[in-house]
């Protein structure tokens, strides 16, 4: 799509150089040089908070991880701005309430960057239900094959999600493809609409104790930090494991601790800790029952395109003054991580 220049609205990237890079490649930069008038070259969060008068101009601000937060100080100088292109995950690390009265409206690319989630998780779980991680661990330390482990295996077991938004819908999606019964929790979904996934909706305490393997997608919330107790994580069920791709405050870590160590027979599976990373002297490190990964289930590498696709693809609709397909309104930032 080529747009008249006389009518491309005025624009501003921001945020840090080596992300906007990954985010926003050749293809990406090229179709928004059509749809848009750069109202200045790109800029990070701390030239823009340096010099607030750049979004003087500026009708779009299209950003991503690390990008500036919105808040009084920069919005008085964005007296022309309609519309914000977020190319990341929850918006909630840059809008503020000042921003919500504000008017502005505002869109994330947490659709696309749920997709690698999902991707991650449906394989972690695959594993997790063959138990591929004790096995190898297990070869390493005794130096030959064990006996056959007790694992149940991806057919006839229970698989558990934690909350299905967009990152564990796409999970239930995946795990559709597979012969095992999915069990959810999630207070804001009717059994209806679990139906459709595949899912049955449980209790939380059910969940723990029927699922062979747990996926956490819970956003980060004050009513949700240290939702997974030590009585939960106790309850759950013999050689069972526990993955976290959200966020590590959802999980009561040092009772995570405990139980792994009371229990050798328990997993988990932690790409989000908290804090992130561990300290130093966290167990975490060493027990023989944890997998931890750096924080790459969501977008990494050349998957941060698929992010920067769907920006463009959400310009092109505003450009046109057709209806966005991820526009995110407060309510709905309220309950995201």
């Amino acid at each position: 799509m080529v747009t008249d220049a006389t009518h491309r609205p005025s624009a501003l990237l921001v945020m840090p150089c080596d992300l906007a890079d990954h985010v926003y490649g050749p293809d990406e930069r090229a179709r928004l040089d059509r749809l848009v008038r750069w109202a200045g070259p790109d800029a990070t969060a701390e030239q823009l908070s340096r010099r607030p008068a750049l979004l003087a101009d500026v009708e779009l601000l299209i950003t991503g991880w690390g990008g500036p937060r919105l808040d009084r100080t920069l919005l008085s100088h964005a007296t022309r701005l309609r519309a914000v292109f977020y190319g990341g995950g929850s918006v909630r690390p840059i809008v503020t309430d000042e921003f919500w009265t504000a008017g502005i409206r505002i869109v994330s690319a947490a659709a696309a960057n749920a997709v690698p989630v999902a991707e991650f998780t449906f394989a972690q779980v695959t594993l997790a239900l063959k138990h591929a991680h004790r096995s190898e661990r297990a070869v390493r330390r005794l130096a030959r094959f064990p006996s056959e482990p007790a694992a149940p295996g991806a057919f006839g077991s229970t698989v558990g999600i934690l909350s299905l938004g967009l990152i564990g819908r796409l999970v239930a999606q995946r795990l559709s493809t597979l012969d095992v019964q999915v069990l959810a929790v999630d207070p804001y979904i009717d059994a209806a609409s679990a139906a459709v996934l595949g899912v049955e909706l449980v209790g939380i305490e059910e969940l723990f104790r029927r699922a062979d393997v747990i996926s956490v997608h819970t956003p980060s919330l004050p009513e949700t930090w240290g939702l997974i107790t030590e009585e939960l994580l106790a309850s759950m069920r013999e050689g069972a494991t526990i993955i976290n791709t959200a966020r590590g405050a959802v999980l009561d870590e040092p009772a995570l601790i405990r139980v792994l160590r009371r229990r050798q027979d328990v997993f988990a599976i932690l790409d989000v800790t908290h804090p992130e990373p561990p300290e130093p002297s966290s167990p975490l490190y060493s027990l023989p029952n944890v997998v931890l990964t750096p924080h790459i289930a969501g977008s990494i590498g050349l998957e941060r395109r698929r992010v920067g696709r769907l920006v463009v693809d959400e310009v092109g609709r505003f450009v046109a003054g057709r209806p966005l397909l991820h526009e995110v309104r407060a309510a709905d930032a309220a309950l995201r991580a």
